[in-house]
């Protein structure tokens, strides 16, 4: 039986479950991401208004992107991987080894990041998807820093510590006309566009018949065995498509530093997307990732304006969320929500 073509049966969840929810039909766009989209356009212009720079939405836009492909395994998924930072860093590192050795175009060197991404995470994924829980966890850990360790010493290829450098933003080649991104301006336009790509197929992703059987698994994996799916292959698929995404974000976030280095694959910088994610409410809501990126981000440098703890102070934000609303900032809007219209 092939689990990407065949519909999730309608014993695979329970009368209570939330997934149905997710499983909705998605013909439509989805409002929130032209909302996104909206707030988004004009962040160059309300950002200097809270004291932050215009820079600053390429880097929201970035992490935006990484975090809704991170929440396809975590949130929709629930497979924890904690060393997903290793394939954001390939990506850069892709990226900026093919404008070097290859060749300066803007597509062939964002599919080279997204290419080797997405094969470092098949390699990782064929050793790492017949394991679940916090085995899966400690192995995603282990390449993460295996990866990381890569970056560091073979300095003939990478850098070593101080990585590549002076990478270039290449034109915008549409065939009938070249456009600049030199400009942060330029830059943003070209990475909101493909966020608003990424995340509607991301959307079309989790409410097709593959995302509905990836939920199933994400609430028992013993049972979608047994209804006769290929668990193994569907973990394989969504890590290696979330690592996909991962290499795009950081062939983009490359780009944006003119530079890429190892400090994007520590440990750490692992578990700032998790931050993101759950602080958003990915587990919970599609849209909660998309918010936990622009949060963190935000939080980041008004925190940091004041304070080089700022991580300190946005742990303790992070606990007390976390305790007081396990659904994060999505669960406290719903909240607020139905506060509003109670008779609704």
């Amino acid at each position: 039986m092939s689990a990407a073509a065949d519909p999730a049966p309608s014993g695979a969840l329970g009368a209570g479950d939330a997934v149905p929810a997710r499983a909705a039909p998605a013909t439509r766009l989805p409002r929130p991401l032209v909302a996104l989209v909206l707030l988004l356009v004009a962040a160059p212009w309300w950002l200097p208004a809270v004291g932050l720079y215009p820079y600053l939405a390429v880097e929201v836009a970035i992490f935006m992107l990484y975090a809704q492909g991170y929440n396809l395994l975590l949130g929709h998924s629930g497979l924890p991987s904690f060393g997903h930072g290793a394939f954001f860093g390939v990506g850069a590192y892709a990226f900026g080894l093919a404008q070097k050795h290859v060749v300066e175009n803007l597509w062939v060197d964002l599919a080279a990041g997204v290419l080797v991404a997405a094969l470092a995470g098949a390699l990782v994924a064929a050793f790492v998807s017949h394991r679940r829980g916090i085995y899966y966890a400690l192995l995603t850990i282990a390449f993460g820093q295996v990866a990381w360790f890569v970056a560091i010493k073979w300095h003939s290829v990478t850098g070593g510590e101080d990585g590549l450098l002076n990478l270039r933003r290449p034109d915008v080649d549409l065939g009938f006309a070249r456009l600049s991104i030199a400009s942060n301006e330029g830059l943003f336009l070209l990475v909101l566009a493909l966020l608003a790509a990424v995340v509607l197929g991301c959307w079309r992703f989790v409410h097709s018949p593959l995302g509905r059987v990836l939920a199933c698994i994400r609430q028992n994996e013993t049972r979608a065995r047994f209804l006769g799916y290929r668990v193994w292959w569907c973990k394989f698929a969504v890590f290696v498509l979330s690592t996909a995404i991962a290499g795009l974000a950081g062939a983009l976030f490359a780009m944006a530093q003119q530079s890429a280095y190892p400090n994007v694959m520590s440990l750490h910088q692992s578990g700032f997307v998790v931050m993101m994610v759950l602080i958003g409410g990915g587990l919970a809501s599609f849209w909660g990732p998309l918010v936990g990126a622009a949060f963190f981000i935000l939080a980041r440098d008004l925190l940091g304006a004041y304070t080089e703890t700022w991580l300190l102070w946005y742990g303790l934000v992070f606990m007390a969320v976390v305790l007081w609303q396990p659904e994060g900032l999505a669960g406290i809007w719903r909240q607020l929500r139905a506060t509003a219209a109670p008779g609704r």
